[in-house]
């Protein structure tokens, strides 16, 4: 007798929405609208019998019955795709695919892959910066580079660099705040957070020991980049990244506001999927992506604390 197997999409849709405790997220990820996810699960409940969701003015979240079934899925799906990840995999057009966070990816990767693809110029390399949660191996991705603390289960992580926090402004702003002896009073700044960072102005003011300054005011933004442009553009005080920020500092579009540096607890990791070294293509990309890494590390030089 066959087994008894729900449609393979509604599956999908309910993994997703499972995962993210969300239709509109779900759908974003699979790039379908969230009616399209909702009639899905619907059609997935009534064909199980169980109701798979609680759906509540505060939001989604899964019953006891659709948490459970949730796990059996989600491992599903894992093994097809793990399964999938190790076929031997000779197309020409088969691009290597990497997520990564748009500062990172505009100021460190895409300035390094010219010389990666002169090196292996059959290998195609596809890059996504919609800083969604990447699953693996279920999202497709073979690798992801993202800022942490320390590795995360799941997954092999490999540091690559880490940062020092250092507050940055536009050379016009910074004469605004300075006395006429050349001190800068932070106090009267405009600061410029980046919501998503868990090291803001916050973390850097007790690193330092600077006091004196409210830190939960000013403007914010939901990335790295446009806290930078924000700064440049002479809108305030943003936290520069270095060594991320080192090139507008080196152009002078900005300049540092306070000598006081500090190193960031989080680093930047690459997270590799499980089939990252069985493909040569991708064991290839992955050993250039560290070697970059530690030249970029020792250029940067060590992040240490400076008062």
């Amino acid at each position: 007798m066959p087994l008894r197997l729900p449609p393979l999409s509604s599956l999908r849709f309910f993994e997703a929405a499972g995962r993210h405790q969300s239709f509109k997220l779900a759908a974003a990820e699979l790039n379908v609208t969230p009616s399209a996810v909702s009639h899905g699960i619907v059609g997935l409940e009534q064909a199980l019998g169980v109701e798979l969701f609680m759906r509540e003015p505060r939001g989604l979240t899964l019953t006891p019955e659709g948490a459970d079934y949730l796990s059996y899925i989600a491992e599903a799906f894992s093994l097809i795709a793990i399964g999938t990840q190790r076929l031997p995999d000779n197309r020409a057009d088969r691009a290597i695919a990497v997520s990564c966070a748009p500062t990172v990816a505009s100021r460190w990767l895409l300035p390094r892959l010219h010389g990666f693809c002169q090196r292996w110029p059959k290998l195609n390399v596809s890059v996504d910066t919609s800083q969604r949660q990447v699953g693996f191996p279920v999202d497709g991705f073979d690798f992801a580079i993202r800022m942490s603390r320390a590795p995360v289960a799941g997954a092999a992580w490999t540091r690559l660099f880490g940062e020092r926090l250092v507050p940055v402004c536009s050379p016009a702003y910074r004469d605004t705040l300075a006395d006429p002896a050349g001190n800068v009073d932070l106090r009267r700044a405009t600061l410029i957070h980046v919501s998503p960072a868990s090291e803001d102005w916050q973390a850097w003011l007790d690193g330092t020991g600077t006091a004196g300054i409210e830190p939960s005011g000013g403007l914010r933004f939901d990335t790295i980049q446009l806290a930078f442009e924000a700064a440049a553009a002479g809108l305030g005080v943003a936290l520069g990244r270095r060594p991320l920020v080192d090139r507008d500092l080196a152009a002078g579009t900005l300049v540092e506001a306070s000598p006081k540096a500090m190193a960031a607890e989080t680093a930047y990791w690459l997270v590799s999927s499980e089939a990252a070294d069985h493909r040569p293509s991708l064991l290839g990309f992955k050993r250039w992506l560290l070697k970059e890494a530690k030249c970029f590390g020792t250029a940067a030089g060590p992040g240490t604390t400076a008062g």
